[in-house]
């Protein structure tokens, strides 16, 4: 009966035993357990702390001419509904390019069409409405109505808060003003110049060329000059955007001298080479690590040259892109491009319409022929650059 509970006892007295190192292992290591648990915390806010990002959406040529701006005219000139589709289309991107191609003189000096182009200011509000950001003004119609209406149109430009307009000036102080070329977004310091060709034959005054940026072919001062912007900004941003009006009109081919330009922008520092003028789209291709988009073609237009048959002119290109800074390094990809397609109703009732909305499918019936005539101008073979897309 004693060995029994003597037993009984040491029985009793291991449970407890094991029952107070259950709760001593467990109060050890609970204070690890919640030290561990902070450790995965900080590691995981470590691991999805994201590097520096900013996205860029890109078309062509604004070439505002009368059968335009006589159908805005009906509309107290609002050329808003015009470009709706378009608005929900780049909402998401930081940074929207466009090239104004007509001067926005306004309407105090009469509104014109080809070949001396004058546009209204409302033109501009509609593509601000749109969520454009950023407008190039180097174009061959820059001087199409004089000095006056650049000095406009840099009045019109200077009022717009959160805009960048480039490449035409009011003065030498605001063209060299370097500060106001060096933008910050997302923690991504970038600049962008702009320059064109020529002006069709108008004389730039000597004393006034920062009426417009010129870079007339072949031309070793302008050459300098050009050299000489991009030292001011290159050491001072991340990225280096030059958006250049050259080519030949109405060719889907880029030229040589294209090439040959774009081959010494990319030796000097440049990143991103956004090509307007031709109204048609050419290719799009790499340069060591400077994209060049040769032509995006026109963005919103009503031209009827012989030149323009079979849509070449009213099928524009929609490129974007995301930029990530890599610690010192800086990044190009997710290149997407889409066709958009400029309708009128009898040059009415304008409609800018990317190829991936249904709307395209209401406006043009045969946009599955069009999408693969004019996607097959840009298909590259370099795996970063992706294809059109196309509504199913």
């Amino acid at each position: 009966m004693k060995r029994k509970r003597k037993k009984l006892k040491i029985k009793r007295i291991s449970i407890l035993l094991i029952i107070l190192l259950l709760v001593s292992v467990l109060l050890i290591k609970f204070p690890q357990n919640k030290a561990v648990k902070k450790n995965i915390t900080k590691n995981i806010i470590k691991e999805e702390k994201t590097e520096p990002t900013i996205t860029l959406a890109m078309v062509g040529d604004a070439l505002i001419n009368d059968n335009i701006y006589n159908d805005a005219s009906k509309n107290n000139y609002d050329f808003k509904p015009y470009l709706k589709l378009i608005k929900e289309k780049i909402s998401k991107y930081d940074l929207k390019y466009y090239n104004q191609e007509t001067i926005l003189g306004g309407k105090s000096i009469g509104l014109s069409s080809y070949p001396a182009f004058n546009s209204p200011w409302e033109a501009g509000d509609a593509m601000i409405d749109t969520g454009f950001n950023i407008v190039s003004l180097a174009t061959n119609h820059t001087m199409d109505r004089g000095e006056k209406a650049v000095l406009l149109s840099r009045e019109y430009w200077n009022k717009q808060k959160d805009i960048i307009s480039i490449g035409s000036y009011s003065s030498y102080e605001e063209k060299d003003n370097i500060e106001n070329k060096i933008y910050e977004k997302n923690g991504i310091k970038y600049a962008i110049l702009n320059y064109t060709y020529g002006t069709n034959g108008i004389i730039v005054p000597s004393n006034k060329s920062y009426l417009v940026n010129l870079w007339e072919n072949n031309n070793d001062n302008y050459k300098q000059t050009v050299i000489n912007d991009i030292k001011k900004v290159r050491d001072k941003v991340d990225v280096l955007m030059v958006a250049m009006h050259w080519g030949i009109e109405y060719t889907h081919t880029q030229t040589s001298l294209q090439k040959e330009t774009a081959k010494f922008l990319a030796d000097n520092g440049v990143d991103i080479i956004i090509g307007t003028h031709p109204h048609v789209i050419e290719p799009i291709e790499f340069i060591n690590n400077t994209l060049v988009i040769y032509s995006l073609g026109n963005f919103i237009s009503a031209q009827t040259s012989n030149s323009c048959t079979n849509y070449k002119c009213s099928i524009g290109l929609l490129t974007s892109l995301k930029i990530t800074k890599k610690e010192n390094n800086i990044v190009i990809d997710n290149i997407e491009n889409e066709l958009i397609y400029t309708y009128h109703n009898n040059y009415h009732d304008y409609l800018v319409i990317p190829f991936s909305n249904i709307e395209i499918k209401n406006h043009l019936s045969n946009y599955q022929e069009v999408y693969n005539t004019y996607s097959n101008i840009i298909s590259s073979n370099d795996p970063r650059i992706k294809t059109t897309q196309l509504y199913n």
